[in-house]
């Protein structure tokens, strides 16, 4: 069997952007597909498994009934600040132009016939442009071109991963009447959405409203399109609301105070009876997957109320499941996969994407009745069919008195009696999870003949808060369980030469492979991604840093307590540092941004310390997972070649 290489990236197909029409007859899915020839991703739309013909890269938007949705294509002299919507009727397999809206629509949702909720990007100094005739909005573009060269800020944050700079930028809401073509704006214009829903004809949504700082809780609302009014809905207490739905009339938010656990906090129940909003309980998991993957591209939905019960996505220790919660909070576990991405509810069956060992993700069911799980597509059969992948093998290993466990892949064509290097990789978050989902980069290695290991250590998700919980102790108690976890792999897999282990990670794991290398010299070497080295600089450099760098280091005032901060940086233990580093950053990465890979690795390279930092222009936090794909090729290729450099049994 073929061995997997970077450039398999090729033959992955990515579902997502599930969607079920109104009664359920018809279902729609988006695949994309890396195209090398455009350093990009090209989206089809597939109808009841059958491709819908087309020219361009399509995205799915929404359905206006059973037979017609509609979709918009990426097109290179679509002109700036508009979204062309086009209809394409299931039953006659017709597609025409729809209606062209002067706004950058980022999401549709049927409020009633011919009456739609919009949500779209605006600017809060100007947010009626929407209103300006085409002559008006053809100058207002002129007149931005000739500002090209220039940047304001005024407030924070002022620019966002994966999004560029957002000063004033607001995600607004509107109402579009498309039997008339008409737009209305319904949001002020520095209000900026975050949870939208549609019910019984009205519009409930949250978000925050600010000119300077933006806050880190939520304000609810509800908007009559009848009346054309709205009216807060008073939660008496502050709350970063993740989401809200309805169960049997009743109004409930999944919300948080921060007060325990702090940011990261997992979002309790809350119900309002009689207008008046009560704490009901929490269930002391992430009711959404986090599962560290190289294998999603695009979005869907976590979460879908059914007769009166909930059913959402949950994180739990080692694997992503869909569970059934009732209005008691009583949880059950319907299914379980290495990963479940999104779903959706089709009479009386979930449908849903899961990935597994050994493939992406492909569209399943599962019968609410006899209780069975079918599969739907195999999109990506031909990996299964042709590649040789190895499947992990789980570890379980003590520490910090706790029972925590892990997996092992073996170099694919292992054969006993050799001795092989290894890779220990560690996930971001730090609140994610490692299943044993097919991990791309992950058998890259095991092809290369590597063995390849990793854990969730203290700090990770799917164990509950209090074993997430480790601000103030980053590098503390998951240091420990990772150079625990690494014995306990050399204990039970002796064929790995010690001598010749190497590590990786991203993010959080960024921050940990500095750390790592100016706490120990064990590793042989190790690749730095898009990672934090000076929470000092963080605090203000991070789209997040003014509330996250704070809130992890269990510090409230930065200039009384930036000693703490110092403390718990890898950058002030440089002088440690023996093991040979290549830094992996992104000049767009707003997360971690590029100066915090800088600081380190100049400071490792006057000191003698093997360095070597590649910057990807225009890529982001994301690289690794939706960046271009000649640039993810490149990343790994860069990764990979690190290794067998410093690996002497390839030598």
């Amino acid at each position: 069997m073929k061995k997997i290489q970077a450039e398999t990236i090729f033959e992955f197909q990515y579902l997502s952007s599930l969607a079920v029409s109104p009664s359920g007859i018809h279902t729609i899915y988006t695949v994309s597909v890396a195209d090398k020839e455009k350093n990009a991703y090209k989206k089809s739309i597939v109808i009841d498994g059958e491709e819908m013909k087309q020219e361009l890269s399509c995205s799915f938007v929404a359905f206006s009934d059973d037979s017609t949705f509609y979709f918009t294509k990426e097109e290179e002299d679509a002109p700036k600040g508009v979204t062309r919507f086009f209809s394409y009727n299931i039953d006659t397999r017709e597609e025409q132009e729809a209606f062209t809206l002067p706004l950058a629509v980022t999401s549709m949702k049927l409020i009633r016939e011919n009456l739609w909720l919009l949500a779209g990007i605006i600017d809060a100094n100007s947010p009626d442009d929407y209103l300006l005739s085409e002559k008006e909005r053809e100058a207002k573009v002129e007149e931005l071109k000739a500002e090209a060269d220039y940047q304001v800020v005024d407030e924070v944050p002022y620019y966002f991963n994966g999004k560029g700079y957002i000063n004033k930028k607001r995600n607004a809401l509107f109402l579009f009447d498309s039997k008339e073509g008409k737009v209305e704006r319904i949001t002020d214009p520095f209000f900026s959405t975050s949870n939208v829903k549609v019910e019984k004809e009205k519009v409930y949504f949250s978000g925050t409203c600010y000119k300077t700082t933006q806050p880190l809780t939520d304000e609810l609302f509800c908007f009559d399109p009848k009346t054309k009014t709205t009216v807060s809905i008073d939660t008496k207490e502050k709350l970063s609301i993740s989401d809200f739905f309805f169960l049997k009339g009743d109004l409930w938010l999944l919300a948080t105070d921060q007060k325990e656990y702090g940011i990261n906090e997992t979002a309790s129940f809350y119900r309002f009876d009689n207008n008046e909003l009560n704490k009901v309980g929490k269930i002391d998991r992430s009711l959404y997957e986090s599962c560290a993957n190289d294998i999603l591209l695009g979005g869907g939905k976590g979460s879908l109320v059914y007769e009166d019960t909930l059913y959402s996505i949950l994180s739990d220790v080692d694997h992503v499941a869909v569970v059934k919660i009732d209005e008691k909070l009583n949880c059950e576990e319907l299914f379980r996969f290495p990963l479940i991405a999104y779903m959706e509810r089709r009479g009386n069956e979930i449908l849903f994407a899961a990935a597994t060992e050994h493939s992406l993700l492909e569209l399943y069911s599962y019968n609410l009745e006899d209780k069975t799980v079918t599969q739907k597509t195999n999109l990506n059969q031909k990996l299964t069919e042709e590649y040789a992948i190895s499947l992990p093998e789980e570890i379980t290993y003590e520490s910090n008195g706790m029972t925590l466990n892990g997996w092992v892949i073996k170099p694919v064509g292992y054969e006993e009696g050799r001795k092989y290097p290894a890779v220990l990789d560690i996930h971001g978050g730090p609140r994610a999870i490692y299943t044993p989902v097919f991990f791309h980069e992950m058998q890259l290695w095991a092809a290369e003949g590597y063995f390849v290991f990793f854990t969730n250590v203290h700090g990770s998700d799917g164990r509950g808060d209090a074993f997430a919980d480790i601000r103030g102790r980053y590098g503390y108690e998951d240091f420990e369980d990772l150079m625990n976890f690494t014995d306990k792999v050399l204990e039970k897999y002796p064929m790995i030469d010690a001598e010749n282990i190497f590590e990786t990670g991203g993010s959080y794991g960024g921050f940990m492979t500095n750390w790592i290398v100016t706490h120990t010299d064990r590793f042989k070497a190790v690749a730095s991604q898009r990672s934090i080295s000076n929470w000092v600089g963080f605090s203000y450099l991070s789209d997040i840093g003014p509330y996250f760098a704070l809130d992890q280091n269990k510090v409230t005032s930065f200039s009384r307590e930036v000693k703490t901060l110092w403390e718990h940086s890898p950058l002030k233990y440089v002088d440690n540092a023996k093991t040979p580093i290549l830094f992996i950053h992104s000049d767009e990465d707003y997360r971690c941004p590029l100066e915090e890979g800088m600081q380190l690795m100049q400071a490792l390279n006057v000191r003698g310390v093997e360095t070597r930092m590649v910057i990807f222009h225009g890529e982001n936090h994301e690289l690794s997972r939706s960046g271009k794909p000649l640039h993810r090729i490149r990343r790994l290729n860069e990764i990979t070649e690190w290794f067998n450099t410093h690996n002497s049994l390839k030598q």
